[in-house]
């Protein structure tokens, strides 16, 4: 089970982000349509939303484009991710991962790792847009605030047969504006990020709640 101490998203919320794309010939603005799925991810989807709500993302460039994804989420300075101030330490988020069928999902080990790879997933890389968290090669729970958006790509990443399947966390996906995501180059910015509906079923983490590690988290 999730745990307690950790923000979670119990439903779907609606996020609107705003982006502006620099350089000259192509300074523009754009805007995002992000659906966060707690049904199904209610860990990831909660730590993202506290981070959307906290204006983490406002402001931040776009670190990555290479025409598989455009990732950000990787603040200024020596931390790898968003710093819990309660503990002063980087906050981070077990994978989750919820094969279709099963009433839970399944945190902390990839399906590979579980001997069920290739298992239907409720949330699955089937999608122009859709949106994972970042880890550290080798190290699934490491995620903390980098996420990514996926570039469909049939041949990389065949639906039901890809090799992110079962190995990164989605929690959402982009269901207005995601052409625009072609056009991302690094150093184009989210201007902002905003809770636009859903904001009832969050649940914010309990600070009095023990903390947790996780394996190859650190």
């Amino acid at each position: 089970k999730s745990p307690p101490r950790l923000p979670r998203l119990m439903g779907r919320a609606t996020v609107e982000c705003e982006l502006r794309l620099n350089g000259s010939g192509r300074a523009k603005r754009g805007l995002l349509t992000l659906v966060l799925d707690g049904y199904n991810a209610p860990l990831t989807a909660g730590n993202f939303m506290d981070l959307v709500n906290k204006k983490f993302y406002d402001g931040m460039p776009i670190q990555r484009a290479d025409g598989f994804v455009v990732q950000t989420g990787q603040p200024k300075g020596p931390a790898e991710g968003f710093v819990d101030p309660r503990t002063k330490r980087v906050r981070r988020i077990p994978l989750e991962v919820r094969v279709t069928g099963d009433r839970d999902p399944y945190y902390e080990a990839t399906l590979e790792d579980l001997g069920i790879y290739n298992q239907p997933l409720q949330l699955p890389f089937n999608a122009m847009g859709t949106m994972a968290m970042a880890h550290t090669d080798g190290s699934p729970n490491s995620a903390s605030s980098q996420f990514f958006w996926l570039l469909k790509d049939s041949e990389l990443t065949p639906t039901g047969g890809n090799v992110l399947d079962g190995r990164y966390g989605v929690f959402g996906y982009v269901v207005e504006g995601a052409d625009l995501l072609t056009e991302l180059q690094v150093g184009d910015k989210i201007e902002c990020m905003q809770v636009i509906s859903g904001h009832q079923k969050f649940v914010p983490g309990d600070p009095k709640a023990p903390e947790v590690s996780f394996e190859g988290s650190s």
